[in-house]
């Protein structure tokens, strides 16, 4: 098992051949624990959770990744942006 920040999943994301399905990456990633700012999950469920079926790179998988994540790890609870 191993852990890693957000702010590094992409870079791991990079070591994947792509195109690659969202059950290939979810599996990949299975063991590793994603650390928040305020919490942890395992990056391998959250995988499993976004919407699209195939990614074409590391930026694609990270990009729905963000919609697959808890509040808690894009932000700051009721924060907004552009709210000023």
């Amino acid at each position: 098992m191993s852990e890693v920040k957000l702010s590094r999943v992409e870079s791991l994301f990079e070591e994947l051949e792509y195109p690659v399905s969202r059950a290939a990456a979810a599996g990949e990633f299975g063991d590793t624990t994603v650390l928040f700012a305020d919490g942890e999950g395992n990056l391998g469920r959250y995988i499993s959770e976004c919407p699209s079926e195939q990614f074409r790179s590391a930026e694609d998988l990270y990009t729905d990744l963000q919609s697959a994540l808890p509040i808690e790890a894009v932000g700051e609870p009721g924060q907004s942006e552009g709210d000023a």
